[in-house]
């Protein structure tokens, strides 16, 4: 929680009187203390619906020392006439002899539909120059960020979000045409990912990658997006190829999406279910089977995975890899920092994905 905060709000304001009002703070805060020192690492835009400005506040309070140095945020009220403005900018702790103390600065910006036509010209000048800029707009308006694309190099999605899977995956792929996405979706699925990776990665259990024959992934009932992005990190780093999806009903009647890999002359079966019990998004389990025998599953549970491993003898193993969730908060923490670094794998995985999409979730 921050000890020192300046604060300047008006109403009926203009892009140029907030920028001239953040850099009369920072001057302040710096008369006070040569200490003070603003962060100059990202700006973050924020696009969110003015009734759950409190909910994203909250989210983005969560992320600790990943908040962005400059967070924009443009607070979205239809009815709105009139822009208001308010811009703080606060220090964690008093600066100690010899040290620093970083600013972090929030401006939050309240508009509505008659502004959508000026975003550009109304963020432009609110952004750090020089800094990268990550793009968020958590409650869908897809045309808001497509009015801000070029001020950003990152943007911040939640595939899950969205109830149709291709409109999804091809939103992904749309905007990652024009700069680097961070998808939750598949950020929520690094920890299994980590783990299968780790798994496979001793030379007696690296030959067990090539005779894979049945992977079935477990999720959150909204997570099918996320699920499918895991099947198709594995089919890109292993070199399957997709064949398209089908829903089908198993045994209680239940929707599971079935699929298809092939290696060569071999085959993969692939199977995504939802699991009713889990109450947060993402996986809830992994079952990976091999010709030889060989069975690992995780399974997410209190303080982290819980691995089961059978190999081709038939010997059991058992145990719980601690700590493998980071929680929403730490997700959205983790989706900032992201934005900073590239993963080169989540590209692949979103292009395997699309392949795997029914012929019905096509059209």
């Amino acid at each position: 929680m921050s000890t020192s905060d300046a604060v300047w709000s008006e109403e009926g304001t203009t892009p140029d009187a907030i920028e001239a009002a953040l850099r009369k703070l920072l001057a302040e805060r710096h008369a006070e203390s040569g200490s003070y020192v603003p962060a100059r690492v990202l700006n973050m835009i924020a696009f969110v619906d003015d009734e759950w400005s409190g909910e994203v506040a909250n989210r983005l309070r969560g992320v600790g020392r990943y908040a962005a140095s400059r967070l924009v945020v443009l607070s979205y009220e239809r009815s709105r006439t009139r822009l208001d403005a308010r811009a703080s900018i606060a220090a964690e702790q008093e600066p100690a002899p010899g040290q620093i103390a970083l600013l972090h600065e929030t401006v939050i910006v309240r508009l509505g539909e008659r502004h959508l036509g000026d975003l550009l010209t109304i963020a432009d000048p609110l952004v750090v120059t020089d800094l990268p800029t990550l793009l968020w707009s958590p409650h869908g308006h897809p045309e808001a960020v497509d009015a801000l694309l070029s001020l950003a190099q990152a943007t911040l999605v939640d595939s899950i979000e969205e109830s149709v899977w291709r409109d999804a995956l091809d939103r992904a792929n749309e905007l990652a045409e024009h700069l680097y996405v961070v998808d939750l979706a598949w950020l929520r699925s690094t920890p299994w990912r980590e783990r299968v990776a780790a798994a496979f990665d001793g030379p007696k259990m690296r030959p067990e990658l090539g005779r894979l024959n049945a992977v079935t992934v477990h999720h959150h009932p909204a997570s099918t997006v996320a699920g499918m992005l895991f099947l198709g990190w594995l089919a890109s780093r292993l070199g399957w190829a997709l064949d398209h999806a089908e829903i089908v009903s198993d045994k209680l009647g239940e929707g599971v999406l079935s699929g298809t890999a092939r290696a060569g002359e071999r085959k993969i079966t692939l199977k995504l279910k939802a699991a009713p019990e889990l109450t947060v998004p993402g996986l809830a389990g992994l079952d990976l089977c091999s010709a030889s025998g060989l069975r690992l599953r995780l399974d997410r549970g209190p303080g982290g995975l819980h691995a089961h491993r059978r190999d081709a003898g038939g010997r059991e193993r058992q145990w719980t890899l601690l700590g493998a969730s980071r929680g929403e908060g730490g997700i959205l923490g983790e989706g900032i920092r992201q934005a900073l670094l590239r993963d080169p794998t989540y590209g692949p995985a979103l292009h395997a994905a699309r392949e795997m999409l029914p012929e019905a979730a096509r059209t």
